[in-house]
């Protein structure tokens, strides 16, 4: 299994959304209760200083965690569910990389029309959507927490072509990148 590459706050954001796109990528274990979480789980939401992420329910269960009875992060997922979190594992571990709807049905053993059937069933996107949305977070969190130039963001975030992270930015953001990041650091976090 391919490990996803979060930063904290990539990963306490995902867990105040309750975003279960991100299950199984890594664990939220609450240091007061000595219990972990899938990133989507409903219980009350801890003091951001009482929380740890592990990649793997093994890694908190070394550290003395035990799994959350409410979201129950230790049963199986379905093949569907399955299918997606090997896409998402995919697309999180190379988001910087020019991937294609082949390249990530060659990954996953399927044929490219049925994993993108399955895919959309399950997220309500298909996998490119769901690529440009691991992107566009990747980018809004460069753009508000580094001082890297829009250029930069736009290559770290995986876009190849400049012209093509600004439309999509705008699209999915309904700003330009230097207005997001203006108006984020007016408010404050």
């Amino acid at each position: 299994m391919e490990r996803a590459y979060f930063t904290f706050d990539e990963m306490w954001e995902k867990i105040i959304a309750c975003d279960r796109r991100y299950d199984g990528l890594f664990y939220t274990a609450v240091k007061t209760t000595k219990i972990y979480c899938r990133p989507s789980c409903r219980s009350r939401k801890p003091k951001k200083i009482n929380v740890e992420f592990y990649s793997t329910m093994a890694e908190a269960e070394t550290k003395g965690f035990r799994a959350c009875k409410r979201c129950r992060p230790e049963t199986d997922y379905t093949p569907d569910e399955e299918l997606v979190h090997n896409v998402m594992a995919y697309l999180t571990a190379r988001y910087k990389e020019s991937i294609s709807l082949q390249d990530i049905a060659v990954h996953v053993g399927l044929s490219p029309s049925y994993l993108e059937r399955v895919f959309k069933q399950e997220t309500a996107e298909t996998p490119h959507a769901c690529l440009e949305r691991i992107r566009i977070d990747k980018a809004a969190h460069l753009l508000t927490h580094t001082r890297l130039s829009n250029l930069d963001v736009c290559f770290e975030a995986g876009f190849q072509s400049p012209s093509n992270f600004y439309k999509i930015f705008r699209k999915r953001k309904a700003h330009s990148p230097s207005e997001f990041r203006k108006l984020s650091e007016a408010v404050p976090s």
